[in-house]
């Protein structure tokens, strides 16, 4: 039987409790779970198997393919990339890629792209998987296209295309590729693991993702721009084989292939929170990081259809507004999520960072089950109220 290893301070054992709750019932299959708070890791569990088969122990060093807890890390390049002036949230993209001008996208700026609202929530040419993996094709494409609504007057979840045009503006301003940015910049000198894509000497230890559940069917067609994310490629159950490919991991994809653990999650975005707080400068100063919390877009998403608050690269929760704000308390957040269940919480206001990484895929949102299980309990021993509703 699978047991819980790892560390967690007395205070926090019913979260131990929990994950070994959830491995035992087959909630979880392998997990890991990382809670700092105020620069110190108070939690810091994995446990469970690698495989369906159940051959392999979750190991403390396991990786898995995060999907879209990617745009997290994608978002922090670009925040790195302001705090050592190479541009500012305001540029004008075509200020540093004059092609990206086209059909209408002159005035798209930097900080649209990171609150999902430059228009560009997907392809309008048909795109296949191994097309989203061609990052050249995929940036040419989004560079030649007209947004698909007015830039910056709403959200439209930017499923795919995220972190291509981050991609090609940290190239353009740095020589790097994102994979590598981030791995000269950020993840390797605060030993954080996280990597986009994945090196081919860490393939051994990628925790496989196990086939989610069906979506539920859609009560009618989805409109153009929702189709633009959900139809072009399909997202489908399907596409966690596909996740496992040499294609997928050998290619930068800045909203959905990156891989890591909670411990490398909580490593990368303990440094914003203490950075909001003024104790860390090693990524961002202060000021660089007060902009995730500066509100660019409120209201409903043109993609996914219910309340989000986004400001410079995450999702803002906290006043009871946005879809995420269930389960999580009043105050200073931001976050996202993953297809399946993965997530990163920062709470500005109790200096906490939250990472959860798990391979067994589940469709529930707007937090899984096992996240808001984890939520209530870190918070319960803070004595902190989280709102019964929103």
């Amino acid at each position: 039987m699978a047991t819980v290893q790892g560390h967690c301070d007395p205070e926090f054992q019913e979260v131990r409790d929990l994950f070994q709750q959830f491995l035992d019932s087959g909630e979880d299959l392998g997990a890991a779970v990382a809670v700092n708070i105020d620069g110190r890791n108070v939690i810091d569990l994995w446990g469970g198997y690698v495989d369906e088969q159940k051959a392999k122990p979750w190991e403390r060093d396991t990786i898995v393919n995060v999907y879209s807890t990617t745009k997290t890390v994608t978002s922090l390049a670009m925040l790195r990339l302001v705090d050592i002036g190479l541009v500012n949230v305001t540029d004008k993209v075509s200020q540093h890629w004059p092609e990206f001008a086209a059909n209408g996208k002159e005035d798209i700026e930097i900080r649209h792209l990171l609150s999902h609202s430059s228009g560009l929530s997907g392809w309008t040419e048909k795109m296949t998987p191994e097309d989203v993996c061609n990052l050249e094709l995929g940036k040419a494409r989004l560079a030649a296209q007209a947004p698909l609504w007015t830039p910056g007057t709403a959200s439209g979840y930017h499923g795919y295309t995220f972190g291509h045009v981050p991609s090609e503006i940290i190239k353009r301003k740095t020589g790097l590729g994102l994979k590598e940015f981030l791995a000269r910049e950020i993840a390797g000198p605060l030993g954080a693991d996280f990597q986009i894509g994945a090196l081919e000497k860490d393939w051994p230890r990628i925790a496989t993702l196990t086939q989610p559940p069906p979506f539920p069917a859609p009560s009618s067609p989805p409109d153009p721009i929702a189709a633009s994310f959900f139809l072009n490629p399909p997202v489908v159950p399907e596409a966690v084989v596909f996740a496992s490919s040499p294609t997928w991991r050998n290619a930068e994809i800045g909203a959905s292939n990156g891989h890591g653990n909670a411990r490398g999650l909580v490593r990368l975005f303990t440094e914003v929170v203490l950075a909001e707080k003024g104790e860390a400068n090693h990524v961002v100063s202060k000021k660089t990081a007060d902009l995730v919390l500066d509100e660019q877009v409120r209201g409903n998403d043109l993609v996914l259809g219910g309340p989000f608050r986004f400001g410079i690269g995450f999702a803002l929760v906290g006043d009871g507004f946005g879809y995420l704000d269930t389960g999580l308390p009043r105050g200073r957040l931001a976050t996202w999520n993953g297809y399946g269940g993965s997530s990163m919480i920062m709470d500005f206001d109790r200096h906490l960072t939250f990472a959860y990484t798990m391979n067994k895929m589940k469709i529930e949102s707007p937090h899984t089950g096992v996240v808001r299980a984890y939520l209530a309990a870190i918070y319960k021993a803070l004595g902190v109220e989280i709102p019964t509703q929103g």
